[in-house]
Formats: C-alpha cells, structure tokens, sequence
C-alpha cells in the first residue's frame, strides 16, 4: 500500500482546515482592547449594563432579534462611553466599536469583519455618515445612512449597533 496518497491528502485537509480557520477568524483591523485604550488613553476596567427583560425587550426592537447575552461590557468616564458590539451581518459576525459623547456617536469602527463582502464598511467615508447622530423618536437614528453596493445587510448590521450603542449608553447614564 503507498502511504503517500494518504500523507498527501492529510497535509491538504490540514491546510484547508487552517485556510477555513483564517475565513471563520475574519479580517481584524483592531483589537477590541486596543481600540479601548486608543479611546481612554489606557484600559479601564469594564462597566456591565445588565440587560434586564425590560432592555432585552428594548433591545429586540432595535436588533430584531433578542440580544445574544444578559449582560453588555461598556468602558465610560464622565460624558463619554465605549461599546464593543457584534451583528450578523449577511451570515457572520461583525465587531464594531462606538463611541458615545453626550448622547451621539463620535466615532465608529470596525474591528473585525468576517463576511466574505461588504468590507467596504470599514472605511472611514461610510463611518464618518454616523459623527454626531443620535436617536431620534422611535429609537431611530436621526439621519439616513447612505448604502452601499454589495454590503447592503452589512450596512444595515452597522446601522442597528449604532443604534444600539446609542440606547445603551443612554440607560447606561439613568
């Protein structure tokens, strides 16, 4: 028997195992601990705002869906509010970060994207669309927010974190 067909065939599961690691993994443009200590100048430690049935509730208005977890980590100081959040965007998960400055976004950004499309999110002319905005009546936001070809589900994903960081950081100050 020749071993190596065999030897040649566990090498290549091997590496597209390690290929569809790195696809599940997503592209990671930041840390979620960088990203944190870039806001604050150094890592606080962290808040947790429970999600309490009256919030899931909230909060599934927002999504959609129900919040995946009973409890969200947040960074604040005095006025200012740092929220790492994920969403499904077509079929994976999208990790963003929102930072909130007197009830509106500062700023946005992607930190890990791991749809096969729809990147395109994380540039900063689609996020600069979200400085300043706030909720409006309805828990939306204030303003439109432009698409983009391709990325539409994405677009939306980005749409309902900002939403939701916003809600959040408002009963996180109550």
């Amino acid at each position: 028997m020749n071993w190596r067909p065999r030897r040649s065939l566990a090498l290549l599961t091997l590496a597209l195992g390690a290929v569809a690691a790195g696809f599940v993994r997503g592209e990671v443009y930041q840390e979620p601990d960088a990203f944190v200590a870039e806001v604050f100048g150094s890592k606080p430690a962290p808040k947790v705002l429970w999600l309490t049935q009256g919030i899931q509730t909230q909060a599934a208005a927002i999504l959609g869906h129900l919040p995946a977890q009973l409890r969200q980590r947040y960074w604040s100081d005095s006025h200012r509010s740092a929220w790492i959040l994920e969403e499904i965007g077509k079929e994976e998960l999208i990790t963003a970060g929102f930072v909130v400055v007197d009830g509106r976004i500062d700023h946005v950004r992607v930190l890990v994207y791991r749809e096969s499309r729809g990147q395109e999110v994380r540039y900063p002319s689609f996020l600069r669309q979200f400085k300043e905005a706030k909720l409006a009546p309805g828990e939306r936001l204030d303003r439109e927010i432009d698409g983009i070809a391709g990325a539409t589900l994405s677009v939306a994903a980005m749409e309902r974190m900002a939403r939701l960081a916003l809600f959040f950081d408002r009963i996180s100050r109550q």
